[in-house]
């Protein structure tokens, strides 16, 4: 009797390897019959994207156009091409807007970015849960009240008959009136913002913390690791992918310092020192009629704001982060 000797295939001389299947692709009708449920409940907000987004978006034409609403509308008014760009750029009061924006947000980079984090870390070492969430509270709370209000609260306590300035006359000095004075308005608005801001951006930071595994704290203080090395090497990495995804958003938003908050402030210092992209496309192009110009602002307020989102994004990539998207 002969044996007949056959020789193993690759796969089975690995051993039990597991294979891998590649499942088909369902058809969009089962796709449709399964996921019917998310997309009844995802319906209302693509509706309202692109009603009041996408849509109206298509709309920056007339930032190319010689635009007449009331007589040629967006398809009877001729083109201009890049005029209102071109005057744009000759325009004192649109250069003063930008140096004034690009200045606010550099500072508020420098000295609000990092209070939400601080903040964060002070309220994620406090060990009892009652006072933590009370700070918290506390914190988070005027981040609903409105500008309007927030900016009345700031005159009752820094205008010239402020709390402030009625502690210093009341004392023998002079009183002082930041509310109106151009010098420091970038501290007055930056104040305002960590006030009203901070809280929430706190919270977004305390949910990256509650992420870290906390065996790596108390395997770090068996090892003897102190507060600040514990701080150093785990708290700050474990974050740091936050810090850079709001850092990215925050630069793409950086030509976007708010609308309320200057306008409600401009009559009290000046458009010298509070002019910035928002209040420029009311008063320039929706106040006087001028749609079109103010268009051409707004689109290359976006424009550069895009191009900072993806520079800063590929940056956070060499750097290791994966960004706000990843290839």
């Amino acid at each position: 009797m002969t044996a007949v000797s056959t020789k193993a295939s690759p796969v089975e001389q690995a051993g039990d390897a597991p294979r891998r299947t590649v499942k088909p692709k369902a058809h969009w009708r089962e796709r449709l019959r399964r996921d019917w449920p998310l997309l009844l409940m995802a319906a209302p907000m693509m509706i309202l994207v692109w009603g009041f987004w996408w849509i109206p978006s298509l709309g920056n034409v007339i930032a190319f156009q010689d635009y007449k609403p009331f007589t040629g509308g967006i398809f009877g008014s001729r083109l201009v091409g890049f005029t209102h760009f071109q005057m744009l750029f000759a325009d004192a009061e649109f250069t003063r807007a930008m140096v004034n924006t690009l200045s606010i947000t550099a500072f508020q980079l420098v000295f609000y970015f990092p209070v939400p984090i601080a903040l964060a870390l002070l309220m994620h070492s406090l060990v009892s849960e009652r006072l933590r969430s009370m700070l918290q509270s506390v914190v988070y709370l005027p981040y609903f009240f409105s500008w309007v209000l927030v900016v009345a609260i700031f005159q009752q306590m820094l205008g010239g008959a402020g709390l402030l300035s009625q502690v210093l006359r009341a004392n023998g000095f002079e009183a002082v009136d930041w509310m109106t004075d151009p010098d420091t308005f970038i501290l007055l608005v930056t104040s305002q913002a960590i006030w009203k801001e901070a809280g929430f951006g706190a919270i977004i930071f305390l949910a990256a913390l509650a992420a870290i595994d906390p065996n790596q704290y108390e395997a770090a203080a068996v090892d003897g690791a102190g507060r600040w090395r514990r701080l150093w090497h785990i708290t700050l990495p474990g974050i740091r992918p936050v810090i850079v995804l709001l850092l990215i958003l925050r630069l793409g938003d950086a030509l976007n310092v708010g609308f309320e908050q200057f306008f409600l402030q401009r009559s009290a210092v000046g458009s010298q020192a509070s002019e910035v992209f928002d209040t420029f496309v009311y008063y320039s192009g929706i106040r006087t009629g001028d749609f079109d110009y103010g268009a051409a602002a707004g689109l290359f307020k976006g424009v550069v704001g895009l191009v900072l989102i993806l520079a800063a994004n590929r940056f956070a990539h060499l750097l290791g982060e994966q960004g706000v998207y990843s290839k």
